[in-house]
């Protein structure tokens, strides 16, 4: 779903932002030449994902294992910044403790008092020394997790306080980003999943110096898939948006570049059409040109000369039911109130298109698929950014081709 946001359109005082690196050379080239042809990338073929893979329980579950694999976002820099500072997550289930350590790093902790399974924490987000459960006073370190206090411990049996500290879970941030790893796999890097090619991608937006401006999240009775697929469409806002984004953006021209389990898509401005057929288009091409990049799973990038949209979508073991959470992130040194206001703006321009448009007739879907669960959807040879998921999927969990 691309939308009619003010990121298309070039700004001067924004330079600053490098907001070309991510749009390289070799990119523009191919979208005026596709624009000047006539012409798209394609895959090979069209894919068919079978219906159930949208209603079945049991492939629901077995997309949650499979994430449980896997690095996952989880949260950004600027919601933690200081030591001691903490947030909160349950993430498929699981109650996560992030909290900030003397050192600079973030360490995620089960949230699990290792006396009698209590909550250490309640609140959503904050600054501690020290975390408490409620229930019997058992309190931890904030920085490392160590049992420090054990209320009567002569009524007990001896406890060794180095083993009945917080169960810690891998954790490691890139570029602001902050990644949880349930798998605990030491041997993986979060660079090394990403990519040399995702992490040029993003190290120009300068997440590290960024905040969240906005922040929402929306539970919906439709599956995590199909929300990602509409996220990452290019050709219905001519049909779903014909008033908006339609009006800006070609809608059958783009270029897709695949990273490993990750991909980006490109899309153009129409103004850059204009521009290609008057010659003027080499030095400006990348000025009007958008990218979405899938971070795999579940996670969606889309960089703006004034801020970062990012969304991650969370699955549930009822297969039409996921949460979204959506933020937009600004960098700290360019905030001023005239770009808070068109922030703002494009935030109002999204949620109005996604909760008016692109929701229903995604719940639309998902009703359709329920009710007869069977068949399959196709996916074109230009829709390569969900050909790209679903592929990966289908290689992950049925060790197969689509």
């Amino acid at each position: 779903m691309n939308r009619p946001t003010e990121h298309f359109q070039p700004r001067s005082n924004m330079s600053n932002l490098k907001q070309d690196i991510s749009v390289n050379a070799a990119v523009a080239e191919t979208m005026i030449s596709h624009l000047m042809n006539e012409t798209t990338d394609l895959a090979d073929r069209d894919i068919h994902v079978p219906v159930e893979h949208f209603v079945s329980p049991l492939r629901a579950q077995a997309e949650i294992d499979l994430m449980k694999t896997l690095p996952l976002l989880v949260a950004h820099r600027s919601e933690l910044p200081n030591p001691g500072d903490f947030i909160t997550r349950d993430v498929f289930g699981t109650p996560l403790l992030l909290s900030r350590q003397n050192d600079g790093s973030v360490q995620a902790f089960l949230n699990m008092c290792s006396h009698r399974g209590g909550r250490v924490e309640t609140g959503e987000s904050g600054n501690r020394r020290v975390f408490t459960c409620r229930y019997h006073g058992w309190s931890y370190d904030a920085n490392g997790g160590g049992l420090r206090v054990v209320p009567y411990q002569t009524s007990f049996d001896p406890i060794n306080f180095s083993t009945h500290g917080l169960d810690r879970i891998k954790t490691e941030e890139v570029h602001g980003l902050i990644f949880v790893d349930f798998s605990n796999n030491q041997a993986r890097p979060v660079a090394d999943y990403l990519g040399p090619e995702v992490e040029a991608q993003i190290a120009p937006w300068y997440l590290e110096d960024s905040t969240i401006l906005i922040e929402k999240s929306y539970t919906l009775d439709i599956n995590w898939k199909l929300l990602m697929d509409g996220a990452i469409d290019v050709l219905h806002p001519q049909f779903l948006h014909p008033g908006g984004v339609a009006e800006l953006v070609e809608t059958n021209v783009g270029v897709f570049r695949s990273y490993g389990r990750h991909g980006q898509h490109f899309s153009s401005r129409k103004k850059l059409r204009e521009l290609a057929k008057n010659g003027d288009a080499r030095n400006l091409g990348t000025k009007y040109i958008a990218s979405n990049l899938v971070i795999y799973p579940n996670t969606m990038m889309i960089a703006a000369p004034e801020h970062v949209e990012f969304w991650t979508v969370w699955p549930t073991e009822n297969p039409a039911k996921a949460t979204v959470q959506i933020r937009f992130l600004v960098r700290k040194n360019i905030l001023t109130p005239e770009i808070e206001r068109r922030v703002r703006k494009s935030w109002d321009i999204l949620e109005n298109a996604a909760s008016t448009e692109d929701w229903p007739m995604e719940e639309w879907i998902q009703q359709n698929a329920t009710a007869r669960p069977t068949g399959t959807f196709r996916y074109g040879r230009s829709e390569l950014s969900a050909q790209h998921l679903h592929r990966q999927l289908a290689r992950d969990l049925d060790g197969k081709e689509l």
